[in-house]
């Protein structure tokens, strides 16, 4: 069912049929913590397969992405969250495994930026501020994800979150367009390497390829 309705608040995610695999495993990670607020599929383009479990035997609401076919994977994610029909939304990336409770987090979205928790490996490492693109919240439609989605579909270069990267001149000019979140709803698999935990975490992102080897094998554990 492409969206007829809209919404308060929503969770919101998105994959093709190259990595669809994932979807089913992060959506019952989902649900196994999260109850009250819904979840929505962004179709990057997805199997017939999988679109016909997900909208006629588990029942989600699905964003069609065909009119987008020339942006390529992860970049139609600033476009389908401009299409997320609600009030309030929180994208989550599929690699992102889903420990706890995260409906918490629609709390702590400030208006008019994006709500995102900065990269500290990445910051530490290039010393630059970064954020990291697998969660991000935010109210309405401000003017910043608006901006992200139209400079995505001219620079279709490294990835969304480089994009994002490039719109910021320094720390004072990326202030005025991100609030940053608690760690806790985005910790990243190099966090781990750099011997960085919190028994606390909501969110693992497992990035990368290694990630993903991570990811096959807690699939296939079950």
């Amino acid at each position: 069912m492409t969206h007829t309705k809209s919404y308060d608040k929503v969770f919101l995610t998105g994959c093709d049929k190259t990595t669809e695999w994932m979807l089913l495993w992060f959506l019952e990670n989902f649900h196994k913590h999260n109850k009250k607020i819904p979840i929505i599929i962004g179709d990057f383009g997805l199997s017939y397969d999988m679109k016909y479990q997900l909208e006629n035997i588990k029942g989600y609401d699905t964003i069609d992405m065909s009119e987008y076919e020339y942006l390529r994977g992860w970049f139609k994610k600033p476009q389908v969250m401009l299409e997320c029909p609600s009030k309030q939304t929180v994208w989550i990336d599929t690699d992102c495994e889903i420990l706890g409770n995260i409906e918490g987090i629609f709390n702590l979205l400030v208006d008019n930026k994006l709500n995102m928790v900065q990269d500290l490996p990445w910051t530490e490492r290039t010393q630059e501020t970064w954020h990291n693109s697998g969660v991000v919240g935010f109210k309405g439609k401000p003017e910043i994800l608006r901006a992200w989605a139209h400079k995505v579909k001219m620079y279709q270069t490294d990835g969304d979150q480089e994009v994002l990267h490039s719109m910021f001149n320094d720390d004072i000019h990326r202030l005025q367009y991100i609030n940053s979140l608690p760690n806790i709803f985005n910790w990243l698999r190099i966090q781990l390497i750099d011997n960085q935990d919190n028994d606390n975490k909501k969110v693992m992102h497992w990035t990368g390829h290694k990630g993903k080897l991570k990811i096959q094998e807690k699939i296939r554990n079950g």
